[in-house]
């Protein structure tokens, strides 16, 4: 059965950030455009992986004969245990990794902070031909600098225009952005992280700096709304995926991940040999 019969709508019409858009009227329980339930969207996502791959294979082999082949940056906010690891291993995971660039970005370094915030991230923007992946990413300076007040308010000012600029001038090389804000409820985060106390395989993933950042989940939510306000735009706009249940949002990242590739529509490259040439030479082997 494909995703299809269970999408209701475009997943990038449905939840693109678009003129009027508040993040407090978005239910982290639903399943925008989805008719289907856990089992069925489990399904679709495997269904799916397939051509998630073959369409991710056209990209990467296109860039090998042309240079100025376009990329898609896929850039993941949360707040912690929305499932941004889960997207990776589930969605990315199901295609070949020679063509996939990932990058998790943490506190900066000495060296980072010594430069302008987006010189980190442009080192890292995938070249033509391939798929990044953003585990956080530029807007963290946008986040956690404006609700831990890191840096003047001036300064988150100027950084929002800033990374309007230069999404643009990805845009313009041919770069692809889909940016998706995990929206997860405050409940469902707490459960989440319960469940990591209990389990001795999850402590690893257990940071109590999570519960500090709990306390400040209402200027969180103002941060994103204000991130949403002034990046979302044409040329890269933000898409809001309900979280709570975590295969509707692994499966509404990959829907949005296929229908850019669609648009892309990358194609083979054609031989740059003799093909029957070829064939005689290996018969005669």
């Amino acid at each position: 059965m494909s995703a299809d019969d269970h999408w209701t709508g475009s997943p990038s019409t449905l939840l693109r950030v678009g003129a009027g858009f508040r993040l407090a009227d978005v239910d982290p329980a639903s399943t925008p455009g989805y008719d289907g339930d856990k089992k069925s969207g489990q399904a679709d996502l495997a269904a799916a992986a397939e051509e998630f791959d073959q369409l991710q294979e056209r990209l990467y082999a296109q860039s090998r004969t042309q240079s100025d082949a376009p990329s898609v940056l896929l850039v993941l906010q949360a707040m912690d245990s929305a499932g941004k690891g889960g997207i990776v291993r589930h969605v990315i995971g199901a295609t070949d990794p020679q063509g996939v660039h990932l990058k998790a970005f943490k506190k900066p370094t000495p060296e980072e902070l010594s430069h302008d915030f987006l010189w980190r991230i442009e080192r890292e923007v995938p070249e033509p031909g391939y798929i990044g992946v953003f585990d956080r990413s530029h807007y963290e300076d946008v986040l956690i600098g404006r609700v831990r007040q890191l840096a003047a308010p001036e300064e988150i000012e100027r950084r929002y225009g800033a990374i309007v600029d230069f999404e643009d001038g990805l845009a313009a090389r041919g770069v692809h952005l889909v940016k998706i804000m995990l929206h997860i409820s405050g409940d469902e985060q707490k459960a989440r992280l319960t469940e990591r106390l209990e389990r001795p395989d999850k402590h690893w993933k257990y940071n109590p700096g999570d519960v500090d950042e709990r306390e400040l989940w209402p200027a969180y939510m103002d941060a994103y709304q204000a991130v949403f306000d002034r990046t979302s735009t044409d040329r890269a706009p933000w898409f809001v995926v309900p979280a709570n249940h975590k295969w509707y949002a692994r499966l509404a990242v990959q829907a949005l991940l296929i229908e850019v590739l669609e648009r892309i529509d990358p194609q083979w490259p054609a031989a740059d040999f003799d093909v029957e040439a070829e064939k005689a030479r290996l018969a005669a082997t």
